[in-house]
């Protein structure tokens, strides 16, 4: 899978590190950003459901191609 965050749409709700906390964590300006070697997911299953929660649809999560 593969998850990306468009930073100017993020408006640092907070809701996807809330939801996943083992993938997504908030910078120092409070936005979304992936932890370092999550960028797949790393197998999370909420990693879907904080895309969902996310209040501006900032989050994309895509199957990866094979």
């Amino acid at each position: 899978m593969r998850i990306d965050i468009d930073r100017d749409v993020c408006i640092g709700a907070g809701q996807c590190a809330l939801t996943a906390p083992r993938v997504f964590t908030q910078d120092d300006d409070g936005f979304s950003m992936l932890l370092p070697g999550r960028e797949d997911g790393g197998g999370d299953p909420m990693v879907r459901q904080a895309a969902r929660a996310c209040p501006v649809g900032a989050i994309t999560v895509t199957e990866a191609a094979r």
